[in-house]
């Protein structure tokens, strides 16, 4: 009969399906970074947890649409899937919940020192003062790992040193969806199911079904379980730390735990690469791993970078610095980006088109004047248009200058590309676009034409100025003019920041008529349309839910209003997949779909 039910049960699982998503249309907004999801006004589903792993999927709770793992009940008391605890009365005994299974296991110890202290309190294990082990140092801030025992892990605090080893939760899969990551101590379960729990307080663990009340072991001599009304109480012991290496550990048959061989060999040197050490002699591997030399053997710990495992938050991204072992979450350079008939996406996020042609400060450090970037626009022969024309770099004594068709001269002189001025710039074309890179963090990409990107460090927050905002991390102040009022026209604020005198303009009457007339005949209409709505297809299907690409589209629509040629709409593409790629999306060929080659 048991046999029976569990083949019913299993016969029963599921794969469950993704979820479907809500269908309709994105709105845009024209301030991105005052709401969430780069400018959308979304409706979103309920966010369900990530169950991988979870073998005892249980239809959603009556409050919500999430399917939910199955928990555990001890002493009375629902534990959910994943929790951990310990004994009030005995910190050494530590408690999990996994899927309806509990693991009650002992810490196992370890003291590499001579003269160990006592625990602190309501800790289970005595601690070390210093904080070395196997020749690697143990910071405050994470955990240590011997490779000889991933298990075996210490952790340092106020300058005492603990190591533990616990044992590895039962798990809830069967043996074939378990996996071990490397370097990780205990495996996983890969995938899920869904099922009903089984009848009469039964337990299903891995492919087995027992009565409540059932003892029996599982999986190996190191664990005893007991099936409890639906929950399967497993008491795993935890093996002690070995000090001889893994290829003489020693298993006996009906044991447990591994041992070491009573004779050692006597030889106190270790040799390593042809390199030999002496009895306690420690070296280093790279930045996360050290080796010590004790009794002949070689032992060695790793630093756990635990960051690897988490998210950084939104605008930050991993880096690892240079002698560092492991990364941390740095801000990210902040963004201006020129495009078309001058649109604007300052380093807040804020959108705006503005065209002046005359020339302007586009971004300057206010605050230390380490350095200052200016634009000069041109009308191209138009009444109410322009494009940008050139870019102006000055850092110190250095002056860059970005011309069309992508020309360059350095303090005066043309350079060809690649260029490198020692400790100052270096300039490439990549993908059809320069890169200049400055030593004191400032960027720009320019295609030549019209398109322009600027990112600067994040430690510039708070001293810029100019067309690109004032880089505060707030979108509703960035029309800020030079004389520091804050307004609502756009042209108002372009003007402010107008230098060089009308000697710059290339249009008389500056700035143009705010009313931009553009040819409403329906072919050309339909002309607009087809050139601008490329982006909608597969080529750019990996931006869609990264970016709004309505804005782009728009401002796509206003390029060709005023357009002297027939490839004004390229400008909006270069901006529209270059924010894609830097938010990690791919595309290997979108100028080829789109006919879009830079003009250099």
């Amino acid at each position: 009969m048991i046999i029976l039910t569990a083949i019913l049960l299993l016969c029963g699982l599921q794969v469950m399906p993704d979820a479907e998503s809500i269908r309709g249309s994105r709105e845009p907004c024209s301030n991105e970074g005052e709401i969430v999801n780069n400018g959308y006004v979304e409706c979103l589903k309920e966010h369900c947890p990530n169950q991988q792993g979870c073998y005892m999927l249980q239809d959603e709770s009556k409050d919500g649409c999430c399917h939910r793992c199955k928990g555990c009940m001890y002493n009375g008391e629902y534990k959910e899937s994943g929790s951990q605890w310990s004994d009030p009365y005995n910190p050494c005994r530590v408690l999990s919940c996994r899927t309806g299974v509990v693991t009650e296991s002992e810490v196992t110890c370890h003291t590499p020192c001579r003269h160990p202290l006592p625990p602190l309190p309501g800790k289970c294990c005595p601690t070390c003062p210093g904080c070395k082990i196997n020749g690697q140092h143990v910071t405050e801030d994470r955990s240590v790992m011997l490779l000889e025992d991933p298990c075996l892990k210490c952790h340092c605090d106020r300058g005492r040193m603990t190591c533990m080893k616990k044992a590895c939760p039962v798990l809830n899969c069967p043996p074939s969806a378990m996996i071990v990551h490397p370097g990780e101590c205990c495996p996983q379960c890969i995938g899920n199911r869904k099922l009903m729990d089984p009848p009469n307080g039964r337990c299903l663990l891995g492919h087995s079904l027992h009565l409540s009340g059932q003892k029996f072991f599982h999986e190996d001599r190191c664990t005893t379980c007991q099936c409890q009304n639906g929950t399967s109480l497993c008491h795993r012991q935890s093996c002690p730390v070995l000090t001889c290496p893994a290829d003489r550990h020693i298993t006996l048959p009906g044991r447990c735990c591994p041992h070491c061989p009573l004779a050692l060999p006597l030889n106190t040197t270790c040799t390593v690469a042809g390199v030999t050490y002496k009895d306690g002699e420690a070296w280093q591997l790279d930045q996360c791993k050290s080796c010590i030399c004790q009794e002949g053997h070689v032992r060695c710990a790793m630093v756990q970078c635990t960051q690897l495992n988490k998210p950084c938050p939104p605008n930050f991204h991993l880096k690892r610095d240079p002698g560092q072992c492991c990364p941390k979450c740095v801000e990210s350079d902040g963004v201006c980006t020129v495009f078309g008939d001058p649109h604007y996406r300052t380093f807040d996020g804020k959108f705006f088109s503005f065209q002046g042609s005359c020339k302007y400060q586009l971004a300057t450090d206010c605050v230390g004047n380490t350095f200052s970037i200016r634009v000069t626009n041109d009308a191209r022969s138009t009444k109410t248009s322009s494009w940008t024309k050139t870019v102006s770099l000055k850092v110190g004594e250095l002056k860059v200058n970005l011309g069309d068709r992508q020309r360059v001269k350095v303090n005066g002189q043309k350079v060809p590309i690649p260029f490198h001025l020692e400790g100052l710039v270096t300039i490439a074309r990549e993908n059809e676009i320069l890169h200049v890179q400055t030593e004191i963090g400032v960027k720009i990409l320019w295609d030549g034409n019209s398109f322009l990107e600027v990112s600067v460090p994040a430690r510039y927050k708070g001293q810029l100025c100019g067309l690109c905002g004032n880089y505060n991390s707030v979108a509703r102040d960035d029309l800020t003019t030079k004389r520091g009022r804050v307004v609502l026209d756009a042209e108002k604020f372009g003007a402010s920041w107008r230098v060089g005198g009308k000697r710059a303009c290339t249009r008389p009457n500056d700035p143009p008529p705010r009313a931009v007339q553009c040819n409403q005949h329906l072919p050309y209409r339909r002309f607009r349309d087809r050139l601008c709505k490329p982006r909608r297809s597969d080529i750019f299907q990996a931006c869609h839910k990264k970016l709004n690409y309505s804005i782009y589209f728009k401002s796509c629509l206003l390029d060709m209003c005023g357009c002297p040629n027939r490839h004004c709409y390229c400008e909006s593409f270069t901006a529209y997949a270059q924010a894609c790629q830097r938010l990690g999306g791919s595309l290997p060929d979108w100028r080829s779909a789109t006919g879009c080659h830079s003009p250099h």
